[in-house]
């Protein structure tokens, strides 16, 4: 199979007239502006003196590994005869500190809610959320384990 590029611009927005003169003297902030799209306003971690209501490089991992695990749900369910018509996941992505301040995903729990047609075979369309990460590009590209604690709920 032939590989896939993918490319990104990554633009500080940080820069307050010194430079990284000294290390309070500039923001963690950037815009990351691929080609086509409309450009995502990022910051630091809010722990780390980012601006919180900017995404971070933290959440922008955590909801790539949700989107890449909802499209292939979707498409395994519509595969399999099972009506989706409601997806949303909260998940959750635990994190550590080590000696000098370096960070790493230790875990993520993904925790979709996925709304079914009366008659769904439930237990059908939660097998397919565990075949998931044997294909998902962004799961299989982590080397932290990623759990799946699916909900569902019939429409009506």
């Amino acid at each position: 199979m032939p590989n896939h590029d993918y490319t990104t611009r990554i633009l500080w927005t940080g820069n307050r007239g010194e430079g990284t003169a000294h290390y309070r003297a500039y923001d963690r902030t950037w815009d990351i502006a691929v080609p086509g799209k409309a450009p995502v306003h990022c910051s630091n971690d809010p722990l780390l003196g980012g601006d919180p209501g900017k995404m971070n490089p933290e959440d922008l991992l955590l909801s790539a590994l949700s989107a890449c695990h909802m499209l292939w749900y979707l498409h395994y369910a519509s595969d399999a005869g099972i009506v989706v018509t409601g997806y949303s996941d909260s998940p959750l992505g635990v994190g550590e500190v080590g000696r000098g301040g370096a960070g790493r995903f230790v875990k993520a729990v993904l925790r979709p809610h996925v709304v079914v047609k009366p008659g769904t075979d439930l237990a059908a369309a939660e097998a397919i959320h565990h075949r998931i990460h044997e294909v998902c590009f962004i799961a299989r590209s982590v080397n932290f384990p990623v759990d799946c604690a699916p909900s569902f709920a019939v429409e009506g």
